[in-house]
Order: structure tokens, then C-alpha cells, then sequence
């Protein structure tokens, strides 16, 4: 199976350019020439996680005076955050699991910029594979307009990058790391050994509730199910300790 990436991209905007972003995210035009990949007959099924208050731009002004921070003519109004994840991923997902993932990605970028800052979040599922487009005005926490300081160099980027994918990957596993770590100097885990630990865990958890359970009348199946996980459990967590002690004897050797 090929590799699943969650994919987190910005994208900045100036004055009259926010409102071009509007017409495409808000699917206000009849065609789309320059996306012959939107499929107009299936925008009704897009969704936002965060509605617009209004016209992208007069919300992003509307923002930035009730900061009170200072403008520049040459000031970054917006930010778009594009998310989405490989094609793979979203391969036989409901409905319902497709806004789950954008639901849990908003969360993330909650924690990272103020609510407060945001004009509009749309998700659509009306091109080959489902993305959001998040919108937000570059204020940081103190007040100031400042995109840069918001999303950085590659350094800042590359930050973003491992953060998004260490709060994406604890509920969905499969995702692994698209950036190598070298950026960072971070070591991350193996995508393999993480999803082994994980499987691992849930075994664990599964006979827990099993033992749990047990009583006169059910001992003859549980015991033959807790038989049946421990044949799996007990091989899987020998193999992931020998997995975790080459991986540790590796960093030693790099450091």
C-alpha cells in the first residue's frame, strides 16, 4: 500500500487578492475554466467547519480594526491554509469520516491560531481528492499583523510540518512523516513501529476487556478468544521490543 501523508500548505494573500480566493473557495462562479477537476453537480455536498461573516476581504478588514494593529500597504491581510491528506487515504471513507478528518484538523489549527483571527473554513468534495481551505488573518498573540512571524521560514514551516503530523498521526496511524527530520534534527518513530505499538495496544486493551467479562456462562468463548489474541499479542510484542532495541541502538551510533 502506498504511503498516506496528512499535507498542511500556506499560501499568503494582499488587499485586493483575498477577494480572488473567495470566488474559487466559495464556489460562487457558474464555471470553472481554469479547474476542469471540479465537478459543479457535487458542490453542494462541500461543508464549512467555519462560515464566513461575510465578503473574505471586508471580514479580514473587519479583523484587523477590531486588533487595532498597525497596516502596511505591502501587509500580508491573509493566510490560507490548504489541508488534505494523499488520494489513498480517502480511499471507501464515508461522509461522516471525511468531516471527522477536517473536524480534527480544524482542532489542530485551533491550537495554533486564535479562532478569533479566522474569515472562513471550507472543505471540498467536489474535486478528485477532499482538501480545506482555512483562512485567517495573520495577527499574533500580542496584536501585531505579521504573517511572517506567524508562519515562518523554512525552519518555522518545516515545525509546522511535525506538529501537524504528531496531532494527526495519534488518531489516524497510518499517516507517515512526508518531511525527513533532518530539518529539525528530531528523530521521529519509524511509521512501522508505530502502527505495530499501536496494534499492540488496542490487543492489549481488547484483552483486558475480555478478562474483564469473564463469568460462568461465557468462560468456554472468552478463554477461546483471549487464547486466540494472546497467539497474535505475545509474537507482536517479542518482535516490537527487537524492533525497539535496534532503533535505539541506531541512535546511539548517529549520536
Amino acid at each position: 500500500m502506498k504511503a498516506q501523508h496528512a499535507i498542511l500548505r500556506f499560501a499568503k494573500y494582499k488587499g485586493p487578492t483575498v477577494s480572488r480566493i473567495e470566488a474559487h473557495n466559495e464556489r460562487t462562479k457558474e464555471t470553472y475554466a481554469s479547474n476542469p477537476d471540479i465537478k459543479t453537480e457535487l458542490s453542494k455536498h462541500n461543508f464549512h467547519p467555519v462560515i464566513p461573516q461575510g465578503k473574505y476581504r471586508e471580514v479580514a478588514n473587519q479583523i484587523i480594526r477590531s486588533s487595532g494593529c498597525r497596516v502596511r500597504k505591502d501587509s500580508v491581510t491573509a493566510v490560507e491554509a490548504l489541508i488534505t491528506a494523499s488520494p489513498e487515504f480517502f480511499e471507501g471513507k464515508s461522509r461522516k469520516e471525511i468531516r471527522e478528518f477536517f473536524s480534527h484538523a480544524v482542532e489542530f489549527m485551533k491550537s495554533k491560531q486564535n479562532p478569533d483571527t479566522y474569515i472562513s473554513a471550507v472543505v471540498h468534495v467536489d474535486e478528485k481528492t477532499p482538501h480545506m481551505h482555512l483562512c485567517f488573518v495573520p495577527i499574533t498573540a500580542d496584536g501585531r499583523l505579521n504573517a511572517k512571524e506567524i508562519i515562518g521560514n523554512k525552519k518555522r514551516l518545516t515545525q509546522w510540518q511535525d506538529e501537524f503530523w504528531s496531532y494527526m498521526v495519534k488518531k489516524y496511524p497510518d499517516f507517515e512523516r512526508g518531511e525527513s527530520a533532518s530539518e529539525t534534527g528530531r528523530t521521529h518513530i519509524p511509521p512501522r513501529i508505530f502502527k505495530q505499538a499501536t496494534k499492540m495496544h488496542r490487543l492489549e486493551q481488547k484483552l483486558r476487556e475480555l478478562l474483564a467479562s469473564i463469568n460462568p456462562m461465557n468462560a468456554k468463548r472468552v478463554r477461546e478468544e483471549v487464547l486466540k489474541i494472546l497467539d497474535e499479542y505475545i509474537p507482536g510484542v517479542a518482535e516490537l521490543m527487537t524492533k525497539a532495541k535496534a532503533l535505539k541502538q541506531a541512535e546511539k551510533e548517529l549520536k
